[in-house]
C-alpha cells in the first residue's frame, strides 16, 4: 500500500505506471493544516482524472474522526473515484459506526475502510474493533509509539507486542493486516528485513512510502516459484495423508500453510483431504 501526499497531482497521475496494489492518498500526515482544503480539491480531482487504474486500488486517506477536516474528507471520497477511505487513528467501534454511517449517508455503503490501528487504545482494543464492518487494518507503529510514550529502535523489540495484537486480530476478524511502515527509504535491506519479520508474524503486506519500496515489498509477499513448487509438493504429499517432502515429515499443519503460500501466488490450492470436507 503505497501512500503519497494529497497535495501531488503529479504523483497521483503515477499511479498506473508504479502500480502498487493499493494508493492510499493522504489527506493526514502527508499535508500540513493550512493546506487541508487545497489537498482535498487537489486529491479528489486528480483521482478522478486517473481513469482506469490499472491494477491499483485507489483510497484517500481521510482525517482521524473528530478532526476539523474529517466530515469534508469523507464527502469527498464519497464524491469522486476513490474505491474507498483509509481511516487513521482509529480507537473505537463507535468511530467505525461513525464511518459507514457518513459513507452511507454520501450513498456510498459498500466503499472500503482501511481502519488504521495507531494508538494506544486501538491497539489494546483491536480484536473487538477489527470485528466491525472493515476491509482491512494496518499498523502505525510510529504513531503508537508517540502515543504511548516509548521510543523507537532499529530492531523494534518496543512495537513487537502491538505489532502483532494488531495482525492477530485482523486474521480473527478475517480482512488482511498491513504492517508499519520503514522509514529510511533509502536503506533498502532494512526494509527487506523489516518486511520480512511482519510476513512472519502474519501480516499480508506493507506500508511503503516511496515508490522504491514497492518492489520490494513484492518481493518478500509474493512467494518464489521455489517456494510455490515445494507448496505444490507439500499439498499432494498431504493428499494421501502424511507424507515426506524433502527428507521433512509433512502433515496438517504443513498442508495448510502450503495451501497459504498458493493462495499468496494466487494458485490453485491442490487437492484436498477427504477429512476437510464439512
Amino acid at each position: 500500500m503505497l501512500f503519497m501526499p494529497g497535495t501531488r497531482a503529479d504523483m497521483i497521475a503515477k499511479i498506473p505506471r508504479l502500480a502498487p496494489d493499493v494508493a492510499a492518498v493522504d489527506l493526514e500526515d502527508a499535508v500540513a493544516p493550512g493546506d487541508k482544503d487545497s489537498a482535498r480539491r487537489t486529491a479528489a480531482d486528480a483521482i478522478d482524472a486517473l481513469g482506469p487504474a490499472g491494477v491499483s486500488t485507489v483510497l484517500l486517506r481521510v482525517n482521524p474522526v473528530g478532526s476539523p477536516w474529517f466530515a469534508a474528507d469523507i464527502a469527498a471520497a464519497a464524491g469522486c473515484a476513490a474505491a474507498g477511505v483509509v481511516v487513521p487513528k482509529l480507537a473505537t467501534r463507535d468511530q467505525v459506526r461513525q464511518v459507514r454511517g457518513v459513507l452511507a449517508d454520501h450513498s456510498r455503503p459498500g466503499a472500503l475502510v482501511i481502519a488504521g490501528i495507531e494508538t494506544a487504545l486501538g491497539v489494546a482494543d483491536a480484536r473487538a474493533l477489527l470485528a466491525g464492518d472493515l476491509s482491512g487494518a494496518y499498523f502505525g507503529a510510529e504513531d503508537y509509539i508517540a502515543d504511548i510514550g516509548g521510543r523507537r529502535s532499529p530492531g523494534g523489540d518496543e512495537v513487537l507486542y502491538a505489532r502483532s495484537q494488531v495482525c492477530l486480530a485482523a486474521y480473527l476478524a478475517g480482512i488482511p493486516a498491513i504492517d508499519q511502515v520503514v522509514t529510511d527509504i533509502a536503506d533498502d535491506g532494512q526494509f527487506v528485513l523489516d518486511a520480512r519479520r511482519g510476513q512472519a508474524l502474519g501480516y499480508q503486506g506493507k506500508m511503503c512510502i516511496h515508490p522504491r519500496q514497492i518492489g520490494l515489498a513484492h518481493e518478500v509477499f509474493t512467494p518464489t516459484r521455489e517456494e510455490v513448487a515445494h507448496a505444490r509438493a507439500v499439498v499432494a504429499a498431504g493428499a494421501v495423508g502424511v507424507g515426506v517432502v524433502g527428507g521433512q515429515m509433512v502433515d496438517d499443519v504443513h498442508v495448510r500453510m502450503a495451501r497459504a503460500v498458493l493462495a499468496r501466488a494466487a494458485e490453485p490450492p491442490g487437492p484436498r483431504d477427504p477429512a476437510d470436507s464439512p
